[in-house]
């Protein structure tokens, strides 16, 4: 099947590329589209260099690209095919539009959840997620061969306490503010980042280490909310820790979150302690072969408003 940049289904299957999540909303993705399907590269200009020196989460927002792009084409009745990625550095995956195919009712829902996946940073119910859909998530992340671990209260509390500590190792970091007010500047006509009305409220309490977005001045007067006293947390985790297995992470990440999308399920992102070497490898248990990759405060809440994204045609490149 030959593509077309300027072509209405290719650019419906890069419209879902570009609306997967991203850490601090970099969205660091590239695109080039050839003949035989679209190649999904990483934009090295974009990572956090300061929060993500070794390209983790990188590259596990271009795996989410990946699995959206993989989602659309499936959607429009053409089974994708995923080929190994070529060793520029760059590139992650080609994803090529193989034979026909009928999506199934399970693939239908979530593409019907990709463009109402949002990160939601506000105070979630008490209520309990039930344990078919916490089994629901975990098949998620099997079936694209990640592992998703429910926390009992026990890992919970200690994990809570190690995010507390990363919290607080980053917020002494000058450079670290620096990186984050770069992503956070108030600029209505900007397209990436995250702008103060999606900071989120304060935890009144001041007990859960969520990552305040707003260091400085940004959003005065931001309201301060109640949030849950034991909130509910799930680890992404994969089998090695190299460069293919974080993209294949990122697919996995997004098959969760939007099956938590499709069960009406908020989801935020806790990411701190992943974020700072020596604490990543505390919660990495040395008798046992997974790897962190990602950390997911779930639970209900009134829905979240979108992020802002860049349109695809301005991703484009044809090097």
């Amino acid at each position: 099947m030959a593509l077309r940049a300027d072509d209405e289904t290719t650019g419906g299957w890069l419209d879902a590329a570009v609306a997967a999540p991203s850490v601090h909303n970099t969205q660091p993705w590239r695109f080039r589209v050839h003949d035989g399907g679209i190649d999904v590269r990483t934009d090295p200009a974009r990572r956090l260099r300061v929060i993500d020196r070794d390209h983790r989460s990188m590259l596990l927002s271009a795996g989410a690209a990946v699995f959206n792009l993989r989602l659309a084409m499936a959607l429009d009745g053409r089974l994708p095919v995923l080929r190994p990625f070529p060793a520029d550095g760059v590139t992650v995956a080609r994803v090529e539009p193989g034979r026909s195919g009928r999506p199934g009712p399970g693939l239908r829902a979530l593409g019907g959840a990709v463009f109402r996946r949002h990160t939601n940073r506000g105070p979630y119910a008490r209520a309990v997620v039930p344990a078919r859909i916490l089994d629901e998530l975990r098949a998620a992340a099997a079936t694209e061969g990640a592992e998703l671990t429910v926390l009992d209260r026990a890992r919970r509390d200690a994990l809570l306490a190690l995010m507390v500590t990363a919290d607080a190792a980053q917020r002494r970091d000058p450079a670290y503010r620096r990186e984050l007010a770069t992503w956070t500047a108030a600029d209505p006509d900007r397209r990436d980042g995250i702008p103060p009305a999606l900071f989120g409220p304060l935890d009144a309490e001041g007990r859960l280490p969520l990552r305040d977005f707003d260091p400085g001045p940004a959003a005065p007067g931001r309201p301060a909310a109640g949030f849950e006293p034991h909130p509910q947390l799930v680890v992404l985790s994969s089998r090695s820790d190299g460069r293919a297995a974080r993209v294949r992470a990122g697919q996995a990440m997004q098959r969760v979150l939007l099956t938590a999308t499709v069960r009406g399920l908020a989801v935020q992102p806790m990411t701190q302690v992943l974020e700072v070497p020596r604490l990543r490898r505390v919660i990495a248990d040395p008798a046992d072969p997974w790897f962190p990759q990602m950390i997911l405060r779930i639970g209900y809440a009134l829905p979240a408003p979108a992020s802002p994204r860049r349109d695809w045609s301005e991703l484009l490149t044809t090097r």
